[in-house]
Order: C-alpha cells, then structure tokens, then sequence
C-alpha cells in the first residue's frame, strides 16, 4: 500500500487509503494471506462473499470469493499433535484404520474417516490449533479490512454485531457443545424420514474433536442434475425446517453453506452437518417473522413496509428518505410471490428490479441500518436457503408452507 501511494502522489495524485488496499497486486496478495489464514478470519470472510458478494466492490469481492473456495490442511506432524494432545500419543490404537488425508477442509477444522475395531466408519472432525486464541483479534482485523476499503460508514456502529459474531465463533470452535446440538437435531427430527442427522460418537468427541457416525452424501448442488420434483421435493423440505426451526424449535442452525447439506440420491434424504452455528431464536424474533409473514400473505404492502420498520428489518431513516424506492422493492417481492402455483426459484425475473432499486438506498450512506444481530442470523439462513432454490431452480408452494407455519 506504500508503495502504490508514493507512485500515486508522484504523479500528482491524492489516493484514498481503501484505493491503495484494493489494487489488483493487492487484491491477489490479500487472496494468498487470508486463504492461508484459519479461523473466524477465513470464516468471516466466507461468510460475507456468500451473503454480500453482489454488494461489495469488485476487487473485494474476487478476494473474499478466492477465500471462501480454499482452506489449507494442517501437515500431518500437525494434525498428530493436535490428536495426541486429545486422545493421548496411543490414538491410533482405537483405530482400524485412520486417513491421514482429509476429506474436506473448512475454516476451523478438517474432517477425516476413520474406522473403528468393530467396523463403524466415522467422520472425525478435527479443530485447527490456535482457532479459539485467535478469534477476537481475526474478527476485529476483518472489521478493519471493511473499513479500510470503504465499504462500510464510519457512523456505522457494528460494535454489537462483532461482539455477536465472536461470541458465536467462540460457541462454534467448542465441538463438545456442537456434538450436543446435533444430538437434540437428531432427536427432533427422528420421525421425519426427509433428514438424516449423525449420530454423535461421544467417546471420542471432545472440544478440539468431534467424532460422528460417516453418512453418505453427495453435494446438494449435484440435485440441479435431477428431476424438478426431486428438486422441488428436497428445496421444499429445507425451506419446512427452517420454519420449523424459527417458530417450533426455538432453535435455529443459522450457517446456509452448501456444503452443510448433502444428498443421497437412492433413499433421497437430506444429509443436515454443522450444527456448530446453532443458536436459540428469541421469542421476539420468531413474532417480528410472523408478523411480517402475515401482512405478506394479505398482500397488505403498507403493512408490510411498516411491520419492517417497526420490527428493525428496514431503518426508518431509510424508508423517511426513500419511501417511493421502498415501496417499489417491497411491491416486486410481492407480484413475484403472489404469482399463481408455485414460486419458481429459477424465475430470476424479478432480482434486477429489486438490485436497481436498492442501488439508490445502498448508495445513501447517511441512512444505513443494521438490524439486531438475532435477525440478522435468522435472515442468513433464510436467505441461504432461498439461494439454493435458485441455484437448484426449485418450485415450491411457498405461500402454503407460510401459511401452515403461522397457522
């Protein structure tokens, strides 16, 4: 960044800081550097390009896309401390047989197969040394990285937003809490033969480690290859439990990432992982969703921009200033909605519309809102979820499904 900003004001330039970060040199540079982090760093980063990636500036966006496709494995020296430290130097002892190689890698840890003396194969996940030191000082320099370009506002108060985000990666680098969690999803949807959900190997599970029963799957992006009532069928079962968890459970696993489901194409079940984001939903949150749901479902558009506001989904100062743009988006969602059959995923139709109007609120800086954080992890999920209708180009009831949950 020096570099640049002494070549720049040699030719009688004044750069803006965000301007030197986002060179295309430093783009690729920062690319390498945070691909080679682990972490809440890797993590936040993946999070953003899957939420934001249409609303960042290029440049930021290519970086935090090459982030959210890599993660490096630990060396094997590495890997065989970290499980010496937590089952003891005789670990391979419990094994019949234990792949050094990884079968994924993510942000905090890898996952192996192993198989047990007695024939279990498992899936052993396990946590990359240093995760849980780290994460106060990666979320705050990812905060700086945001601010530094120019993204955000520096009236933009996200104190509470990344006082959240640490507390939630803390809860997600502790596996011993995770392997609880996926024993009560386990639990809760036992009767529904949709979902399939490991089955937790407490022995071996431990806070660095989590041990569970290996389940067959294919990506769930390999279902855009199927027919379009398998895919209607696997979508409208996802969008189910996400209403089931915000206004039955009380639950909610709020990380949409794809590879978090996968598919198995001769039972046609869904395979649920990764349930270390899982978090309570407040009793409040899942009201301000029915309310909301409700004014939609009577496409009551007036009510429905005042529900927003009044529920923390849309700033007042943003609706005060650009009331008629508002009204435009909120009318758009709706004709797409309020369509006869069933909403068609793959009909993009009305996302142009919608991103050309919010141009102009994104772009008025002065009235930009931050809703509480707890809305903030449900709309994730729910917008995670409409993201892979659309990329498996699912037609669902969705009308129906709303109005049987807030029935």
């Amino acid at each position: 960044m020096a570099a640049e900003g002494v070549r720049r004001l040699a030719a009688g330039e004044r750069p803006r800081l965000g301007d030197l970060l986002l060179t295309p040199g430093n783009a690729k540079r920062i690319a390498d550097r945070l691909s080679h982090l682990r972490g809440a760093a890797l993590k936040l980063g993946q999070m953003i390009s899957m939420d934001a990636g249409d609303l960042l500036p290029p440049e930021l966006a290519t970086i935090l896309a090459t982030v959210r496709n890599q993660a490096y494995r630990m060396p094997p020296q590495q890997l065989d401390g970290v499980l010496k430290r937590e089952w003891g130097a005789d670990w391979r002892r419990r094994f019949a047989r234990f792949d050094a190689t990884p079968i994924a890698a993510a942000s905090i840890g890898q996952v192996h197969r192993a198989v047990l003396p007695d024939g279990q194969v498992l899936a052993v996940k396990v946590q990359y040394p240093g995760v849980r030191a780290s994460i106060d000082a990666d979320v705050d320099n990812v905060a700086a990285l945001l601010r530094i370009s120019n993204l955000l506002p520096s009236t933009l108060d996200l104190s509470p937003l990344l006082a959240e985000a640490k507390r939630q990666l803390a809860e997600e680098a502790d596996y011993l809490r995770e392997g609880q969690q996926m024993r009560a999803y386990r639990d809760r949807l036992r009767d529904d033969a949709r979902y399939v959900v490991p089955a937790l190997h407490s022995e071996l599970t431990t806070p660095e480690v989590l041990a569970m029963q290996f389940v067959e799957g294919r990506p769930i992006e390999t279902l855009a290859d199927a027919a379009q009532d398998v895919r209607d069928g696997a979508v409208t079962a996802l969008i189910e439990l996400v209403l089931r968890e915000l206004f039955d459970f009380g639950v909610m696993q709020t990380d949409p990432n794809f590879a978090n489901f996968r598919w198995q194409p001769d039972t046609g079940k869904i395979v649920l992982l990764d349930f270390g984001a899982t978090r309570a939903v407040p009793a409040q949150t899942a009201a301000s969703y029915r309310a909301l749901i409700a004014a939609g479902l009577a496409h009551d558009r007036d009510r429905i921009r005042d529900i927003a506001v009044e529920t923390g989904f849309l700033g007042a100062d943003a609706v005060a200033a650009h009331r008629d743009t508002v009204d435009r988006i909120i009318a758009a969602i709706d004709e797409a909605l309020g369509k006869p059959g069933p909403f068609d995923f793959g009909d993009r139709a009305f996302v142009p519309v919608v991103r050309e109007e919010a141009s102009s609120l994104i772009s008025d800086r002065s009235t930009w809102h931050v809703p509480d954080v707890e809305k903030l992890f449900v709309q994730r999920k729910v917008s995670g979820t409409a993201l892979l209708g659309a990329r498996l180009k699912a037609r669902v009831d969705i009308l129906g499904l709303a109005q049987a949950a807030i029935a």
